[in-house]
């Protein structure tokens, strides 16, 4: 359940200062209004972010701006701007008559997104596990552990998705490279939506699956400080995860 945005309190101090002082200052005030504005756009685009990402949200999924707004306890105004945001990325697409949904890929977009992940976040493997901590590895540890409990049988999809997601960004955080973060979360705002949408249909593919053979060598390479053996897992994983979506028609011609 999407967490309640609640805006933050404009102190009664500068809001008193403002409404006593000359005529001139109004603006003062008007500014304030705006940054706070700002900051419920940016809150709330980070909500939907998350949803994308964590695949919580399907290809072609239709959005109701008002009930993005209820559920965040905010205006349509902030939600108008996270989608705004958004559009510009691609993560959604506004359609005719001011609809909304997330994005369908086609065969040639996905497989398009699929060579520039392989690169960019194999690179991020690689460089990750160069300098990668004791501590930082036993955090990947504990999200593949999460990952192969929720791939026992009976499978809980869901949790499979959130573990496989963090035991990624985990290792690509370690490689302390904010903006190579923040490339690796654009692919994935395109890319969570089908990769998610194909491990929740697919929960056979969980228990003993490619992704279980991949995090497996992946986690040995990290504790054998093998950058290239780290890549090659992750290359693996990305590879097995895509071929499987192409042979399962899933995308749009």
């Amino acid at each position: 359940m999407v967490a309640r945005v609640q805006p933050s309190d404009v102190p009664r101090s500068r809001l008193a200062s403002s409404a006593t002082g000359k005529a001139g200052e109004a603006s003062a005030l008007d500014e304030v209004g705006s940054l706070l504005h700002e900051t419920l756009g940016e809150r709330v685009t980070g909500e939907l972010r998350a949803l994308l990402i964590a695949g919580r949200l399907a290809p072609g999924e239709k959005l109701s701006l008002r009930r993005v707004a209820e559920a965040l306890g905010v205006s349509m105004m902030p939600v108008r701007e996270a989608v705004s945001r958004l559009a510009a990325d691609k993560a959604l697409e506004v359609l005719p008559g001011r609809a909304v949904r997330v994005p369908v890929l086609t065969l040639a977009q996905f497989r398009e997104l699929t060579r520039i992940r392989l690169v960019v976040e194999g690179f991020a493997a690689e460089e990750a596990t160069k300098v990668i901590t004791d501590e930082q590895i036993a955090v990947v540890a504990r999200h593949e552990a999460a990952f192969l409990a929720a791939a026992k049988d009976p499978p809980d999809p869901a949790a499979a998705v959130a573990a496989n997601r963090d035991l990624h960004f985990a290792l690509y955080e370690a490689a302390g490279m904010p903006s190579l973060i923040e490339m690796i979360s654009r692919l994935w705002l395109k890319a969570g939506p089908i990769l998610n949408l194909d491990m929740r249909h697919e929960p056979r593919r969980l228990d003993g699956g490619s992704a279980v053979v991949a995090h497996a060598a992946l986690l040995k390479a990290l504790r054998r400080r093998d950058p290239a053996a780290a890549r090659q897992a992750l290359v693996e994983d990305i590879s097995a995860a895509a071929e499987h979506i192409e042979r399962t028609a899933r995308l749009a011609e």
